[in-house]
């Protein structure tokens, strides 16, 4: 049978979707969609066990089935806990807009954004220098989302200055120029942390997101290897 999936707020951030269509192959209630969506966006995890269900427009339990054809909305508690500020972060094929990611970031108490672009070079000098054509990104997607999220949460427990907060990935096939990778942190002001904020965002996402890229060049292609083993506390809490 076929759901109408219907996302809100930061439910909506979180899975980078409004609406989905969810094929499922009986009957299901309310508690059992909340685990087939936590496998499927793992991004929910921790959002999801406190969210609102509402099936065709009205309020529902764990225990309320769900039939063929019905729309369930998910959505934060109207009143409750307040939200820490938006966060985005996600791996995407598409190009990184940068300023529908601060659009998405601005509050009417943003003053100041400190953006990190990284790019493709084409030419490397730092080491053995090179020539590049182009690089290929490549992640193991579930995980990747689920670390990006876990640094912005590490963000938010160093800087609660913060307010809005994106780390977005690029992967697939990008030419010299192209901006692989997005990390942006805003605040009310400049002097709360938020340089110090983008900084340790890339720097922890070099460390631990499960993101690989492979260099293409004149000389033929090769796939690039940190040296950063995980560590017990690289484990989400």
């Amino acid at each position: 049978m076929a759901i109408t999936l219907l996302y809100f707020s930061i439910l909506r951030t979180r899975t980078g979707l409004a609406r989905e269509t969810l094929e499922v192959s009986g009957p299901i209630s309310v508690g059992q969609l909340r685990q087939v969506l936590v496998e499927r966006h793992p991004a929910l995890t921790r959002v999801l066990p406190s969210a609102v269900a509402a099936i065709n427009r009205d309020f529902a339990s764990d225990e309320t089935m769900i039939s063929d054809g019905d729309e369930v909305a998910l959505f934060p508690p109207v009143s409750g806990g307040a939200d820490p500020g938006p966060t985005v972060f996600r791996i995407t094929q598409d190009p990184i807009e940068l300023n529908d990611v601060l659009a998405e970031l601005t509050l009417p108490t943003t003053g100041a954004a400190c953006v990190f672009t990284g790019m493709v070079l084409g030419e490397t000098r730092r080491g053995e220098e090179h020539s590049t054509t182009a690089l290929e990104y490549e992640a193991y997607q579930p995980m990747a989302e689920a670390k990006l999220h876990q640094v912005a949460e590490e963000i938010r427990a160093r800087w609660p200055s913060v307010e809005g907060i994106a780390i977005v990935q690029r992967v697939g096939r990008l030419d010299p120029g192209t901006p692989t990778v997005l990390i942006a942190c805003t605040a009310a002001h400049r002097d709360t942390g938020v340089f110090e904020a983008a900084r340790y965002g890339i720097d922890r996402l070099k460390q631990i997101v499960p993101v690989w890229k492979k260099e293409i060049g004149p000389d033929g292609e090769t796939w690039v290897e940190g040296d950063y083993r995980p560590k017990p506390q690289d484990r989400h809490p």
